[in-house]
Protein backbone atom coordinates (compact mmCIF):
# COMPACT_ATOMS: atom_id res chain seq x y z
CA UNK A 1 0.00 0.00 0.00
CA UNK A 2 1.52 3.66 -0.46
CA UNK A 3 0.56 6.74 0.63
CA UNK A 4 -1.48 9.07 -0.03
CA UNK A 5 -0.92 10.90 -3.63
CA UNK A 6 -2.10 13.61 -5.54
CA UNK A 7 -3.63 12.22 -8.35
CA UNK A 8 -1.58 13.84 -11.01
CA UNK A 9 1.83 11.91 -9.39
CA UNK A 10 0.14 8.89 -10.95
CA UNK A 11 1.00 7.81 -15.07
CA UNK A 12 -1.47 9.92 -17.31
CA UNK A 13 -3.10 6.80 -18.07
CA UNK A 14 -3.72 5.73 -14.18
CA UNK A 15 -4.89 8.83 -13.86
CA UNK A 16 -7.32 9.03 -16.28
CA UNK A 17 -9.39 6.05 -15.05
CA UNK A 18 -9.33 7.77 -11.78
CA UNK A 19 -11.26 11.07 -13.15
CA UNK A 20 -13.72 8.61 -15.09
CA UNK A 21 -14.45 6.57 -12.13
CA UNK A 22 -14.66 10.26 -10.00
CA UNK A 23 -17.15 11.24 -12.95
CA UNK A 24 -19.03 7.85 -12.62
CA UNK A 25 -19.93 8.21 -8.55
CA UNK A 26 -20.18 12.20 -9.17
CA UNK A 27 -22.98 11.53 -12.46
CA UNK A 28 -25.06 8.10 -11.26
CA UNK A 29 -25.10 9.13 -7.19
CA UNK A 30 -23.45 6.27 -6.15
CA UNK A 31 -21.27 5.24 -3.26
CA UNK A 32 -18.37 3.88 -5.48
CA UNK A 33 -17.49 4.87 -8.79
CA UNK A 34 -14.72 2.36 -10.50
CA UNK A 35 -13.15 2.42 -14.33
CA UNK A 36 -10.69 -0.43 -14.97
CA UNK A 37 -8.41 -0.38 -18.18
CA UNK A 38 -7.43 -3.58 -20.43
CA UNK A 39 -4.68 -4.77 -22.37
CA UNK A 40 -5.77 -2.88 -25.39
CA UNK A 41 -6.28 0.67 -23.48
CA UNK A 42 -10.13 0.34 -23.34
CA UNK A 43 -11.81 1.84 -20.91
CA UNK A 44 -14.95 0.28 -18.63
CA UNK A 45 -16.28 2.86 -15.87
CA UNK A 46 -19.03 1.71 -13.46
CA UNK A 47 -21.06 2.64 -10.38
CA UNK A 48 -22.35 0.68 -7.91
CA UNK A 49 -25.06 -1.62 -8.86
CA UNK A 50 -27.60 -1.68 -6.02
CA UNK A 51 -31.17 -3.37 -6.96
CA UNK A 52 -33.48 -5.71 -4.84
CA UNK A 53 -32.02 -8.91 -7.15
CA UNK A 54 -28.64 -7.66 -7.81
CA UNK A 55 -25.44 -6.03 -5.64
CA UNK A 56 -22.53 -5.55 -6.99
CA UNK A 57 -19.62 -3.18 -5.97
CA UNK A 58 -18.33 -0.28 -8.98
CA UNK A 59 -15.19 -2.46 -9.33
CA UNK A 60 -16.86 -6.16 -10.62
CA UNK A 61 -19.45 -4.40 -12.33
CA UNK A 62 -16.62 -2.72 -14.28
CA UNK A 63 -14.37 -5.73 -14.39
CA UNK A 64 -18.03 -7.62 -15.80
CA UNK A 65 -18.16 -5.08 -18.42
CA UNK A 66 -14.84 -5.92 -19.22
CA UNK A 67 -15.13 -9.41 -19.71
CA UNK A 68 -18.30 -9.15 -21.42
CA UNK A 69 -17.00 -6.90 -23.61
CA UNK A 70 -13.87 -9.35 -24.77
CA UNK A 71 -11.24 -7.99 -22.57
CA UNK A 72 -8.69 -10.87 -21.99
CA UNK A 73 -6.24 -9.04 -19.20
CA UNK A 74 -6.36 -5.31 -17.43
CA UNK A 75 -3.85 -3.41 -16.57
CA UNK A 76 -4.94 -1.46 -13.67
CA UNK A 77 -8.39 -0.31 -12.34
CA UNK A 78 -9.30 2.77 -10.14
CA UNK A 79 -11.99 3.01 -7.34
CA UNK A 80 -13.51 6.33 -5.95
CA UNK A 81 -15.20 5.90 -2.84
CA UNK A 82 -15.67 7.24 0.98
CA UNK A 83 -14.43 3.97 2.17
CA UNK A 84 -10.69 3.48 2.96
CA UNK A 85 -10.32 -0.54 2.19
CA UNK A 86 -11.63 -3.01 -0.48
CA UNK A 87 -13.27 -6.15 -0.47
CA UNK A 88 -11.24 -9.10 -1.30
CA UNK A 89 -13.95 -10.17 -3.45
CA UNK A 90 -13.49 -6.65 -5.88
CA UNK A 91 -10.01 -7.32 -5.40
CA UNK A 92 -10.06 -10.98 -6.52
CA UNK A 93 -12.34 -10.17 -9.49
CA UNK A 94 -9.17 -7.62 -10.76
CA UNK A 95 -6.41 -10.55 -9.89
CA UNK A 96 -9.01 -13.19 -12.22
CA UNK A 97 -8.48 -10.96 -15.00
CA UNK A 98 -5.08 -8.94 -14.89
CA UNK A 99 -3.43 -11.00 -12.47
CA UNK A 100 -1.75 -10.81 -9.33
CA UNK A 101 -0.22 -7.31 -9.10
CA UNK A 102 -2.51 -5.44 -11.48
CA UNK A 103 -2.56 -2.15 -9.72
CA UNK A 104 -6.31 -1.03 -8.04
CA UNK A 105 -5.79 2.50 -7.32
CA UNK A 106 -8.22 3.84 -3.99
CA UNK A 107 -9.05 6.80 -4.01
CA UNK A 108 -11.51 9.65 -2.20
CA UNK A 109 -13.95 11.34 -3.64
CA UNK A 110 -11.76 14.09 -4.17
CA UNK A 111 -9.37 12.15 -6.54
CA UNK A 112 -6.43 11.67 -4.12
CA UNK A 113 -5.26 8.16 -3.90
CA UNK A 114 -5.16 6.90 -0.35
CA UNK A 115 -3.38 3.55 -1.48
CA UNK A 116 -2.38 1.45 -4.74
CA UNK A 117 -3.20 -1.97 -3.73
CA UNK A 118 -1.66 -4.91 -5.95
CA UNK A 119 -4.88 -7.20 -6.96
Amino acid sequence: MTESTAPEALDPEDRKIVTLARSARARNGVPEGAAVRDETGRTYVAGTVALESLRLSALRTAVAMAVASGAKSLEAAAVVADSTVLPDADLAAVRELGGPGTPVHLAGPDGTIRATLPA
